[in-house]
């Protein structure tokens, strides 16, 4: 038996250096001529400063006890943590859906074939979905529920602080994708389980990775954004991109800001601006070619869509959703609009649901639909051979599998890219981009070895198999992947792997390639690296 194969539930306990390594010769093979290099060493003054004994990667920032005491806390804080998941009172959010999860698992493991982790390690143990819930149950029935004979009837669990450490650890080894909760035959959510596990560490423990958390919904709250710009600040950047992206295109066009009334409120990935800033120009080259009525916010955190409190925490969750929904008040907007951003449509149009109160229930509505209407009707003159090259589309899992929003941007490709091909498999069955729940914006220590080599393998395969008919640098191949973290990883990977100078691979959102394909527009708005 492999170590992979291995790995028993009760091992999660024990007093090991690693609950488990992964090796490289172990990974799916890509169809790539790319020798996988094993992740680089935790450097030592996080591993003197931070439990580091799960696997070879760490990204949950838990504090190496110090002593018996130190120890004792950690175990009864969880613990506490737990108990409070599992009542109304504390858990009104999830509580339903997580207590089915917890009760009615068959244990078919159908969610193991569906996780894009579980295919790309061979198969590792460790990202079993069912590995991280199970223990997660055995410790709910033994020590929350406290059933008789628990240990006996469905496994016994040492409950120490390394269970502990472990446990929160692995739930950072999952993106989140729900791919597993699609598949499984009774509906169990193992994406939930785990993002309840992140959900005890943030509101119980104060313990988040700090690219979510201090650097991501805290700064947000602060400044109005997670990339730290202001609304001014933001609003500048913005009208400098009008100007710049006008001469550019030959086309004037100028963004609206705080616009009473108005009947939409567009809210962007903040990031956009300063990493994609041809998506933000493109938006609002399309909105105003045609003719709509809409305004950005300069309020605070109105111009930035993210609420990165959807992957680890109800109460940043909450405070963000609050936030967006007041400010769309303010200006009296007929509907808020989401740009190309996954987890914002989650987190605003599902989720929100469930915190906003009546009078703060703004219609929320995806681009998407919008977008496809902009394009059927006609308002935009476009020339598809603009597009000639080939183009894949990757399905954000936030609003594909989630929301099913499948047809409206495939809709908008199969018109305007005529050589536009699909991944296998696509729609709600794609899978992640490996970057989903926070990891795309996670790059210290060693967590981009594992996002290029792990988490983001399966998407890279399906990336490359689309494209076998043009494979090398001969054919321009363009990925739309229309959600902000799914570019970061995709854009990460493309570098990573040198995919611009080995396949002439690029890629970014929905709206330039529609802009790219107007004919007001002069040729080339797309461009693939710094050409």
């Amino acid at each position: 038996m492999s170590p992979q194969t291995s790995l028993q539930i009760t091992d999660i306990s024990k007093d090991t250096d690693r609950l488990m390594t992964i090796k490289v010769e172990d990974l799916k093979p890509l169809p790539l001529d790319h020798v996988a290099k094993q992740p680089g060493p935790i450097p030592q003054a996080v591993t003197d400063k931070f439990v580091c004994i799960t696997d070879d990667i760490q990204v949950l920032p838990v504090p190496v006890p110090k002593n018996r005491q130190e120890e004792e806390e950690l175990v009864n804080k969880f613990l506490t943590g737990m108990r409070k998941l599992f009542t109304p009172e504390d858990n009104w959010t999830f509580l339903n859906l997580l207590e089915m999860s917890m009760n009615y698992c068959a244990k078919c493991n159908t969610c193991s074939e569906a996780c894009h982790l579980f295919e790309a390690t061979g198969g590792n143990e460790m990202y079993r979905p069912n590995y991280r819930s199970e223990i997660f149950r055995r410790i709910y029935r033994k020590y929350v529920k406290e059933e008789p004979l628990a240990a006996w009837r469905y496994g016994d669990i040492d409950l120490n602080w390394r269970t502990v450490a472990r446990l929160g650890e692995l739930s950072y080894r999952c993106n989140l994708c729900r791919r597993c909760a699609q598949t499984c035959p009774v509906g169990v959510d193992n994406a939930l389980i785990a993002r309840e596990i992140r959900k005890i560490f943030s509101q119980e423990m104060g313990i988040a990775p700090t690219e979510v958390h201090e650097k991501g919904s805290m700064l947000q709250l602060k400044t109005g954004s997670s990339t730290s710009m202001t609304g001014d600040i933001a609003k500048d950047n913005v009208t400098f991109l009008d100007e710049d992206f006008s001469e550019e295109t030959g086309y004037t066009f100028n963004t609206p800001w705080d616009v009473e009334g108005a009947d939409i409120l567009l809210i962007h990935n903040a990031g956009e601006i300063m990493a994609w800033p041809d998506n933000v120009a493109a938006f609002s080259l399309i909105f105003e070619a045609a003719g709509l009525s809409w305004t950005m916010s300069s309020e605070l955190a109105g111009y930035d869509s993210i609420n990165y409190g959807v992957w680890y925490d109800d109460v940043q969750f909450a405070r963000t959703a609050l936030i967006h929904a007041q400010v769309a008040k303010k200006l009296k907007v007929k509907k808020i609009v989401l740009g190309e951003c996954g987890h914002a449509h989650k987190a605003l149009t599902v989720i929100a649901d469930r915190v906003l109160p009546a009078d703060l229930r703004i219609p929320r509505e995806s681009c998407f639909p919008l977008l496809r209407d902009i394009v059927m009707s006609g308002r935009l003159k476009l020339d598809p051979a603009r597009n000639n090259f080939p183009v894949t589309l990757h399905d954000p899992c936030n609003y594909v599998r989630l929301m099913g929003i499948v047809e409206p941007q495939r809709e908008v490709v199969r018109k305007i890219a005529p050589l536009f091909r699909e991944m296998t498999p696509h729609g709600v069955d794609n899978y992640c981009c490996g970057g989903g729940s926070g990891f795309a914006i996670m790059h210290r220590n060693n967590i981009g070895d594992w996002r290029n080599n792990i988490s983001g393998r399966k998407k890279l395969e399906q990336i490359l198999n689309a494209f076998s008919d043009c494979r090398g640098t001969e054919t321009k191949k363009y990925v739309c992947a229309p959600c902000s973290n799914c570019k970061g990883q995709i854009r990460d990977m493309i570098e990573h792997y040198g995919l611009l100078e080995s396949e002439n691979l690029w890629y970014s959102g929905l709206v330039e390639l529609i802009v790219n394909a107007m004919v007001e527009v002069k040729p080339g708005f797309i461009k693939w690296g710094m050409e």
